[in-house]
């Protein structure tokens, strides 16, 4: 059914491929966040209209003169990363925490019948978990960029208890895909291009991810945005498999160096601070729902790669 949806948060890696699946389903989307967008790419990427702004209530209220009154909103917008937040606390608060009060209370006024999914992430399960976490889990944020996650998901079951806000929170796993350019496999095709031999890479290799192809995240969350409740239920957006570092880096490698030979990885043994050992979701709540994973690991590494080296030819690889 084609209906007005909003995606704060549209120009960055996950938004601009939700609101490509969105407006393939059929509706008009609506953008909002920051950054100068050209209307004829961000229509390319399914953006209905683009609003360069913060989540405040008088630019959200202008996209609701231009568009309507949306059946739901996807949260993406705040903070992008772990070593972010911990360069820079408070920034990140204002982009995870304030912004969701600000669309919170704006709902409540303005459009309280529309649905919220909310984005949060696997950082709120934080350290000291082994094998997969279920929902249920403890939650032991390791960084502020979790703690600040934690917030935002609190914030929301606020909203729904005291104004009938119905809300799904999504925790999402390790996203990866086209368009990413920044984490590990940015930094890995990256250095691979300049030539460089051996590469070093931190950690011990071992660390456990559970890898997410960013096509199969954005089909999850627009299946959850049938899900949203008063008692906001909460989703693993992870495929449940284990997969080490090393293996994902030896991946990219092979990728790269196609049917030549593969350049020589190790790894330093130096953890980043904030970054857990394991995290790897427990998926049978999502599973439940009927949901099932797309995009092999394999296949999504070489695309990625294939991303890269097209991207870089057209120079827009900055």
């Amino acid at each position: 059914m084609s209906s007005v949806v909003w995606v704060t948060g549209a120009r960055g890696f996950i938004g601009r491929h939700l609101a490509r699946h969105l407006a393939a389903s059929g509706h008009q989307v609506g953008g909002l966040g920051h950054g100068i967008w050209p209307e004829a790419e961000a229509q390319r990427w399914g953006i209905s209209h683009w609003l360069n702004g913060d989540i405040t209530p008088g630019n959200l209220r202008t996209l609701l003169e231009t568009m309507g009154t949306p059946f739901v909103v996807f949260h993406l917008a705040g903070g992008s990363s772990v070593g972010a937040a911990l360069a820079n606390p408070r920034e990140d608060f204002f982009r995870t925490v304030a912004s969701t009060a600000e669309l919170l209370d704006w709902l409540r006024l303005d459009a309280p019948a529309t649905r919220l999914v909310a984005i949060s992430s696997a950082a709120v399960y934080g350290a000291g978990h082994s094998g997969r976490v279920p929902e249920s889990a403890h939650l032991n944020p390791f960084s502020p960029y979790g703690h600040h996650k934690r917030l935002m998901e609190e914030l929301c079951r606020s909203y729904a208890s005291s104004y009938g806000q119905r809300v799904t929170v999504a925790r999402l796993f390790s996203v990866y895909g086209p368009g990413l350019k920044k984490q590990l496999l940015w930094d890995l095709c990256s250095r691979l291009n300049t030539g460089a031999s051996p590469l070093s890479l931190g950690g011990s290799g071992d660390e456990l991810r559970d890898w997410i192809e960013v096509r199969d995240v954005v089909r999850a969350l627009d299946q959850l945005a049938g899900t949203v409740s008063t008692e906001v239920p909460v989703y693993n957006v992870g495929t449940g498999v284990s997969t080490p570092v090393r293996h994902v880096a030896n991946l990219l490698a092979q990728a790269w160096a196609e049917d030549g030979p593969t350049t020589p990885l190790d790894f330093n043994g130096a953890s980043r601070v904030g970054d857990p050992f394991s995290l790897v979701a427990d998926p049978a709540r999502l599973e439940a729902q009927g949901f099932a994973w797309h995009r092999p690991l394999v296949e999504g590494i070489n695309e990625y790669v294939r991303w890269f080296r097209s991207s870089f030819q057209r120079g827009d690889s900055k």
